[in-house]
């Protein structure tokens, strides 16, 4: 924008008008100004302005307020603000009622300061950027011993950091700050509304029209990057904290050193050196995430660990796995570790490692703590858990920077259950059958469901892989057995290990070769390092078929080069067989809400009768439920698919190959 010096007259009208600077040069001004709606203004040192004029959209001007070294765009309106100094300012913002909103010296804006995340006393430092993903920081956090790695990480980040630093903040179009008590060196994203904190400081708010970043009541932050689509409000209090996008915080939650990823929700608790992968949601006043890292997690009431055995400092971790979920008044010893989707119950004093066993119950009996493996795999909350993730996801920015895959089954979680299944089997091998308990790591298990919950995870297995299975089938375009083949062939290598980055599930090699040119300088700016994740993300399901082949390969001797007609049936009726069993069990466990048991406290003044007709009316009926509902018809479908392709693979004639299509 071009700006000029005002003229006599404008200088004239503005001293009338309650304006005061004592240098009129210093205020520079665009070619369409006019002084009509600037009233009792002080300017210091250099202030441009832009076009402040009423139009249809809403009105702007400057009111009752100190400018110092501000830059002010197009349809800009401040009313009330006590001292604005620092700020390059957009059009169509509104500043109104706040004490304070200052840059003070050279700031980077929340941008490369260290976060004490997982471990208080140390060693695992996060540095904080506005482009932080849960994967670059699982990352940083997980692979302290890849020093040449980290080394190279740090240096971008910090070169971006450095990129950001600025003796001049931004506040971007379309933002509305009203009824704010300070604010100092913080920049601000387009859309982003902050009404009625109380103090920010050092800090990025990024926001984005689609999606605006909220501020509310009470607030407290300091050393922060907040994202597009969240919502901090109603006293929360922050400090040197990443909050990513969609994510909630608010009722009094309080946390330090601590990073929350795509769509964490925190209310009413506490945390400390937390990293809350996405899906973390704490929303009771008693409970207290420390040092530990949490995704898809729910915690119960009164939740608490401790990573403090009074020794050389709080210096204790602990991991709960993805899909966890903790019991009202809940209590973990770091340092522990724990299966993906465990339910943990009661109070453990012991140090464990059950990452071998996905879905299990932790409980406690005698003061000793008890695995149930696979017992969680056919239990409602479950699969309700795995269907409500994806649907809500809050994140309207076009820009998603947490790669998230929400499967319930996946190469990483399966590997864990053949791995569980084997342990489990040579467990029940070698224990006598006078031992109450087995102990492994830590935990024990019930020796006579030792049997019983290796064939829980035998189930899911087959229903699993047929999944695969028919997927890549559908994929297809083939008329004989050759063709057939041909579909079935690997398009990536995704044999070997799988992790969990924080959401991403990928290959280690995929990853180990993105440390590699991350340590050779190959990848050189974060924005590459971005789009290099994204292409493990984006190729998921080519990863696992590949995976799978391997696996089908060891397990069952099965070559997908040379697969026949009979073994593609037999892996087609294990799928059905074993999925419609998965899918009964599940249905027995929903009906365990609409016993005679789930209606204690209905109906408080009648009897039987009126009970059963309270219930109905609030619960609705079993037959009737959603969930219930939906499972059959997935039960139906299972029938019919299965059929189908059992059909199309009998057509097979002496001498020519399959005619088979897609069903």
């Amino acid at each position: 924008m071009e700006y000029r010096n005002l003229s006599n007259d404008e200088i004239i009208s503005l001293e009338k008008q309650g304006c005061f600077c004592k240098d009129w040069s210093f205020v520079l001004v665009s070619e369409s100004f006019t002084t009509d709606n600037i009233h009792q203004v002080r300017f210091e040192g250099e202030v441009k302005l832009g076009l402040l004029k009423d139009q249809p959209s809403g009105s702007s001007g400057l009111y009752y307020s100190f400018l110092k070294d501000c830059e002010i765009g197009d349809m800009v309106y401040i009313s009330q603000v006590g001292r604005l100094e620092g700020y390059v300012i957009e059009k169509e913002v509104t500043i109104e009622n706040v004490s304070s909103l200052m840059v003070e010296g050279e700031t980077s804006f929340g941008n490369g300061f260290e976060v004490e995340v997982l471990n208080e006393g140390g060693g695992r430092e996060l540095l904080l950027f506005d482009r932080l993903s849960s994967q670059i920081a699982y990352l940083m956090v997980f692979y302290r011993h890849e020093q040449e790695m980290i080394a190279q990480l740090e240096n971008l980040i910090q070169d971006y950091s450095q990129s950001k630093r600025s003796s001049r903040g931004k506040i971007e179009s379309g933002c509305l700050i009203r009824d704010v008590q300070t604010i100092r060196n913080v920049n601000f994203g387009p859309e982003a509304r902050i009404i009625g904190a109380q103090l920010l400081e050092e800090g990025t708010i990024v926001s984005c029209k689609e999606d605006p970043a909220r501020i509310g009541d009470g607030v407290i932050a300091k050393k922060f990057i907040i994202h597009s689509g969240s919502r901090v409000d109603s006293g929360a209090i922050l400090e040197t904290c990443f909050v990513g996008q969609g994510v909630r915080i608010g009722k009094q939650f309080s946390a330090e050193s601590s990073v929350f990823f795509a769509n964490c929700e925190g209310f009413h608790g506490e945390a400390v050196s937390l990293f809350a992968g996405p899906y973390t949601v704490t929303h009771h006043k008693s409970s207290l995430l420390i040092a530990g890292m949490f995704s898809f997690f729910n915690a119960g009431s009164g939740t608490n660990q401790s990573n403090h055995m009074y020794k050389l400092g709080p210096l204790h971790q602990g991991i709960l796995e993805r899909g966890s979920k903790t019991g009202s008044f809940a209590y973990l010893l770091w340092p522990s570790r724990i299966g993906a989707f465990t339910v943990v119950m009661d109070k453990h004093s012991s140090n464990f490692d059950t990452s071998e066993f996905p879905f299990s119950y932790l409980t406690t009996e005698n003061g000793k703590s008890i695995l149930t493996p696979a017992m969680n795999l056919f239990t409602v909350g479950t699969r309700r858990d795995s269907d409500k993730w994806p649907n809500r996801d809050r994140r309207k920015d076009p820009d998603k920077l947490d790669l998230i895959r929400f499967e319930l089954f996946s190469p990483y979680i399966v590997a864990k259950m053949i791995q569980g299944s084997e342990i489990l089997q040579t467990l029940y091998d070698h224990t006598s059958k006078k031992q109450k308990y087995v102990k492994y790591k830590g935990i024990s298990i019930l020796r006579l469901l030792l049997k019983t919950c290796r064939k829980f995870y035998q189930i899911a297995l087959k229903k699993y892989f047929g999944e695969l299975l028919l997927n890549q089938l559908e994929k297809g375009n083939f008329e004989n057995m050759s063709e057939l083949r041909s579909c079935l062939k690997p398009a990536k290598n995704g044999r070997g290990d799988w992790i969990d980055l924080a959401g991403l599930l990928a290959p280690q090699t995929a990853l180990q070769s993105i440390l590699q040119d991350l340590k050779d300088q190959v990848i050189n700016d974060i924005e590459h390092l971005h789009l290099r994740l994204k292409t493990i993300h984006d190729d998921y399901d080519a990863f696992a078929w590949s995976w799978y082949a391997e696996v089908l390969e060891r397990e069952e001797g099965i070559q997908l080069s040379q697969i026949t007609k009979e073994q593609l049936q037999e892996l087609v009726m294990q799928w059905k067989v074993n999925s419609l069993k998965l899918n009964n069990m599940i249905l027995t466990d929903a009906e365990k809400e609409f016993d005679q048991n789930s209606t204690i406290g209905f109906g408080p003044d009648g009897d039987e009768e009126v009970k059963k007709a309270d219930f109905s009316l609030v619960r609705g009926t079993y037959e009737e439920n959603k969930f219930v509902k939906s499972l059959r018809a997935e039960n139906k479908e299972i029938e019919k698919k299965a059929n189908g392709w059992m059909e199309l693979l009998e057509k097979e004639r002496v001498y020519n190959p399959l005619g088979i299509s897609n069903p």
